[in-house]
């Protein structure tokens, strides 16, 4: 039993015990305290420990690798890149790209006709510098170099007229192919090197959100870069409305398509095919100003194709049924 004093003062008896009913009794214990957070992040867990050195291991090769960047005999000057492995080179060395500098690594004498074209580079005036092995996998960012690079200035882009230009000095209708996000400079290297075997007239990507044509995507292209314009515009769906005016369907490859780029019956005219990033594909805008949007046909146990390989499969097909019209005329 408990007592205690009503508002006079009097005291007064009560049979409740502790605390009242339903009130919980110590709100401060039962205080919500969120979420538990991850083993990773709490101090005394093993997790957290390991990622603690796995975070120094990363930055303690991060300063190893910036080190030996200063020490490298590969130091590309302001506005200038590298292009890197054997087929990228040859192409830009026929193409005549101006040569700043050429790094070897190991004997390449072997190669009669990559020796023949470093000759030639240097006869235009272009050093030959021997480094090791280990500042051209540093300098190339670990693409696959095959011991040569060159140093030559930044990629130059054209505008999305030139190509039209492009297609009527080849005599060919357009096929302009652009890239909506795709960010990956190996996709990029593989579209340009398809869309250079199947007769576009050029490439166009986005200023932002998208890759560039850094060494990787060079030697992804393997050296198609140097003979394909390649357009960099500030606003795709301006670019899109462009190609309208100068006559192209818009074709976007969507897995939502109606019909397949063949089935399409755009294949044959001047056409601009639009291709997304994997995942995200097209944007909404982009899609928005697209005339049709296509499908490529794949097995249901496969959920998607990156972007290069839808490209290069839509490529094909526009090659394949330009050839079939032109054998019956």
């Amino acid at each position: 039993m408990a007592v205690r004093g009503d508002h006079h003062g009097r005291m007064k008896r009560t049979d409740k015990k502790g605390a009242p009913k339903g009130s919980g009794g110590n709100k401060r214990g039962l205080r919500a305290k969120g979420p538990t957070p991850k083993a990773e992040n709490r101090p005394y867990h093993a997790a957290y420990r390991a990622r603690i050195q796995k975070e120094r291991r990363e930055e303690n090769q991060a300063a190893q690798r910036k080190a030996r960047a200063k020490r490298s005999l590969i130091q590309v000057r302001r506005g200038h890149q590298l292009i890197a492995g054997r087929n990228p080179v040859l192409e830009a060395l026929e193409s005549d790209i101006p040569v700043t500098r050429v790094f070897v690594a190991g004997n390449l004498a072997a190669n009669k006709k990559l020796s023949l074209l470093l000759s030639k580079a240097s006869a235009q005036g272009a050093p030959i510098v021997e480094v090791p092995r280990s500042d051209l996998d540093l300098a190339t960012e670990g693409a696959v170099h095959q011991g040569v690079a060159l140093e030559v200035p930044e990629f130059e882009y054209t505008d999305l007229a030139e190509l039209f230009e492009n297609a009527e000095k080849n005599n060919t209708k357009p096929l302009i192919v652009m890239l909506d996000g795709v960010t990956d400079p190996h996709n990029l290297g593989a579209i340009v090197r398809s869309a250079a075997a199947f007769g576009a007239s050029g490439v166009v990507i986005p200023g932002r959100r998208s890759a560039s044509m850094n060494v990787t995507a060079w030697k992804a292209s393997a050296g198609a870069a140097a003979r394909l314009p390649i357009a960099r515009v500030s606003n795709l769906v301006n670019a899109i409305k462009q190609c309208k005016e100068q006559g192209c369907f818009v074709l976007g490859l969507d897995g939502g398509g109606t019909s397949s780029v063949r089935e399409s019956g755009l294949a044959d005219g001047p056409l601009a095919l639009v291709t997304g990033a994997e995942g995200e594909g097209i944007s909404r805008l982009v899609k928005e100003n697209c005339d049709l949007l296509t499908r490529i046909e794949i097995s249901s146990d496969v959920e998607s194709l990156n972007a290069a390989v839808a490209t290069g499969i839509a490529l094909f097909e526009v090659a394949a049924v330009r050839r079939e019209k032109a054998a019956e005329n």
